[in-house]
């Protein structure tokens, strides 16, 4: 298997997190507006939590099921969110997913990030399709996915249980022919 490769946008950063960036995830991750509006993301955010989760992130790369990113903003040198992939080698396909600290919002560094990522993923994985859900009243998310030509493909009602309460859940996806097509009119 290949290291994982390090990703440059014009403003981003894109790398394997390392222990050091526990302390950093878990201040983003642990305010409420974004675990809020991510499915996996408790609140309060347990302490230790951030260094089991970017532990699993080499096996998860090594092993073909996952690779998650670091995103961190070039001018300040710091973390601000994270993209990553949950894949499914066996169809080929994986599931996008994303966050950014809360004072990072409405700045386009989901966009970059993500389109970084499914660059990659099409591009060095031979990837076929990526996907990716949002909960319904969380349609910034799903701006982004629109942004990078994830088409809409319908709501599945209730689909999941976010702390007392069930979530319609949006979802998005684009093949390799949709990206191939969108990048080489650009």
């Amino acid at each position: 298997m290949i290291d994982q490769p390090i990703l440059k946008t014009e403003r981003l950063l894109l790398r394997p997190f390392h222990l050091e960036d526990a302390p950093a995830v878990e201040q983003l991750a642990g305010t409420k507006e974004v675990a809020d509006t991510t499915l996996t993301i408790p609140h309060p955010y347990p302490a230790g939590a951030a260094e089991g989760w970017i532990g699993t992130h080499q096996d998860e790369w090594e092993s073909g099921r996952g690779a998650n990113y670091a995103v961190i903003a070039k001018d300040q040198e710091e973390l601000i969110g994270t993209v990553g992939l949950s894949i499914d080698a066996r169809h080929r396909s994986a599931e996008l997913g994303y966050w950014v600290g809360p004072a990072y919002w409405n700045r386009g560094y989901c966009t970059e990030a993500a389109r970084a990522v499914i660059a990659m993923a099409f591009e060095t994985l031979q990837l076929h399709r990526i996907e990716s859900r949002h909960f319904v009243r969380n349609p910034s998310s799903g701006r982004v996915m629109e942004k990078l030509g994830m088409k809409r493909e319908g709501v599945h009602r209730e689909a999941m249980l976010k702390g007392d309460r069930f979530e319609d859940l949006v979802s998005y996806a684009i093949l390799s022919t949709d990206w191939t097509r969108d990048t080489a009119g650009s």
